[in-house]
């Protein structure tokens, strides 16, 4: 991995930043595109335009794409978690609130460190457990209120939406240095529009109705949320932690309040405030690691 602070990561950083800033910002209009869609068609058209506009782009790397079987591996188990994630969470919707969901599906920056703990066989750094606590308060001061306490069925679809998030973050880490964004980016975008195509009109009743809001959320969402940011992260990966990268995605419930501020007037409490400052606090101790030893693998 590149080492922390050089010019790579920071330009990872400042990406993932990125990509959670375009999350956070499109949350308002995803909201009302869904008046107009049902969630997995609207899944299903998003993913399927990405996929066609990175086709395009990458369409002179074809022959490196399927070249490799570590490629096409890579891309399918990223799509298939990618598109496992969105699954659960669009389901654990229907019977939990969207405050819960916002923060159980935030509970993936704790799981990345496990799972990757678990995987690797590495112990990760005193500095990102702290910032990983720090930053999951935040995000609960943020997201909850007084009527999210309890666990229900939703909620327990909502934690495997967290783990599948985990999962992809952990997986597009371990790949990114091994194989090419282009390819990795190409076909786990494909392989979830492949599933979100071959499942939408059997997993609920479709419903569209093409309005110009739709067409701005499927176009912004699809070119932007989906195809540029999924080719953005796949990069950025090669030169950072997948704790770090959990860690810089909490930014996206801070980026939606901000949206939310200024096209509808929402107003941030002094406790969502505080979150939100807790948020970036534990980020920055996973960038600056004032304490602790050194990352280190069992033996």
């Amino acid at each position: 991995m590149t080492p922390a602070g050089s010019g790579s990561s920071l330009r990872a950083d400042l990406a993932l930043a990125g990509i959670a800033l375009i999350w956070g910002a499109t949350f308002v209009m995803v909201k009302e595109a869904l008046q107009d869609a049902s969630t997995l068609l609207f899944l299903a058209l998003r993913f399927s335009l990405a996929s066609v506009a990175l086709g395009l782009v990458f369409r002179t790397c074809y022959g490196g794409f399927f070249a490799g079987r570590r490629t096409l591996k890579a891309g399918l188990l990223a799509g298939i978690c990618l598109f496992a994630g969105y699954l659960l969470q669009t389901f654990g919707l229907r019977y939990t609130t969207a405050s819960k969901s916002a923060f159980l599906t935030g509970l993936s920056i704790v799981l990345v460190p496990l799972l990757g703990s678990a995987v690797y066989r590495t112990v990760p750094h005193a500095s990102e457990w702290l910032g990983v606590v720090v930053a999951m308060a935040g995000m609960g001061l943020l997201t909850l209120h007084g009527d999210s306490i309890g666990i229900g069925f939703g909620d327990l679809l909502t934690l495997g939406c967290a783990v599948a998030f985990a999962a992809h973050i952990l997986v597009v880490g371990h790949y990114s240095r091994k194989v090419g964004f282009e390819g990795l980016s190409l076909i786990q975008i494909t392989t979830a529009a492949s599933i979100a195509l071959a499942t939408f009109w059997w997993i609920e009743p479709p419903r569209v109705q093409w309005t110009p809001g739709l067409l701005a959320a499927l176009g912004v969402t699809g070119l932007l949320a989906t195809a540029l940011a999924f080719t953005v992260q796949a990069w950025a990966q090669k030169h950072t932690t997948a704790t770090h990268t959990a860690l810089i995605f909490a930014l996206e419930p801070v980026f939606a309040w901000v949206t939310s501020y200024v096209v509808a007037g929402e107003r941030l409490s002094a406790r969502a405030g505080l979150g939100a400052v807790l948020i970036l606090g534990g980020i920055l101790l996973v960038e600056v690691k004032p304490i602790g030893p050194a990352q280190h693998r069992f033996t």
